[in-house]
């Protein structure tokens, strides 16, 4: 991307959107689409996100800098207080607020309020493309008195993607680029790895695991022509563990796999990718456990 001059700064637009939502509404997968990469994991199962993703989408003239947050849940343990932290770190920091809905059920959130009197507001009504048309623009009607913007979308299929993000330019504020343009994000490539064995956890595994175990890359060695990665998963309970590991270890043979392939799309490199199960007794519980675990 070609430097910027000063001249050229005077109309270039750059700020902090964050994207705010229940569980499930198409959060992750908005922002993934709009910066055209796919930085935040997505499974079917609720609160995948746990922590904020910044992704960047960067044009000569504007950089939008997305904070993917976790879904809006009441919390009911430490690491769910954690993430509804993120969700409100992210609130306070943001120019724009986009909060997503299901275009299905439009019922309020906690912060919907709170977020949509101090700084610009966008609605979002996701899956639109699954919806009655007619009950759609009613929704849309009803909310464009609490919003300064409402958009029916599709990110699944990319439905109306450019009228949102133009609108999202409108409302950021005139700024030089806050991050260098030719990166997604900011965040380190052993972030990215944590969360692509997480979600391949989410996929493999049924009930407890998913929300159970996280996992925390330990050493990332860059040989010749791949990169050799050590990673613990972690779990709450010592009868998790073959649960994990599997029948002669089919189950964590098809995470390390599976995550192997998406580490290597990620870096453009061949990754080789060792696990090992640990546990930490209601780790999810014990404020320690969250810190050392990365949750901060």
């Amino acid at each position: 991307m070609k430097k910027i001059s000063y001249m050229e700064l005077a109309d270039f637009k750059a700020g902090f959107v964050a994207i705010l939502g229940k569980p499930n509404v198409g959060k992750s997968t908005l922002m993934n689409r709009l910066i055209g990469e796919k930085l935040s994991i997505v499974t079917p199962k609720p609160q995948t996100t746990r922590m904020n993703i910044k992704g960047f989408l960067n044009t000569e003239k504007v950089q939008i800098v997305f904070l993917d947050t976790p879904g809006i849940i009441e919390p009911k343990y430490e690491l769910h207080e954690k993430m509804m932290g993120y969700v409100n770190q992210s609130l306070k920091g943001a120019d724009v607020v986009v909060h997503v809905f299901d275009g299905f059920e439009t019922s309020p959130y906690p912060l919907l309020e709170g977020g949509g009197k101090t700084k610009p507001t966008i609605c979002v009504l996701n899956k639109s493309d699954l919806c009655d048309k007619m009950e759609l623009e009613e929704k849309k009607g009803l909310l464009a008195v609490k919003f300064d913007k409402v958009f029916c979308v599709s990110a699944l299929h990319d439905k109306n993607l450019d009228d949102l993000v133009n609108g999202l330019i409108s409302l950021l504020p005139y700024s030089p680029p806050l991050y260098n343009q030719d990166d997604l994000s900011d965040m380190p490539m052993r972030f990215f790895a944590q969360e692509i064995i997480r979600e391949k956890i989410f996929l493999t595994y049924n009930d407890e695991i998913p929300y159970c175990s996280t996992v925390v890359v330990e050493k990332w060695s860059e040989e010749e022509n791949r990169d050799v990665i050590q990673a613990n998963i972690w779990i709450e309970r010592d009868s998790q563990k073959p649960i994990v590991i599997g029948k002669n270890g089919d189950k964590i043979g098809k995470v390390r796999k599976h995550a192997e392939h998406d580490i290597a799309l990620l870096t453009g490199r061949k990754a080789v990718l060792n696990l090992w199960v640990k546990v930490k007794y209601d780790w999810r519980k014990k404020y320690g456990a969250l810190h050392e675990f990365g949750y901060r």
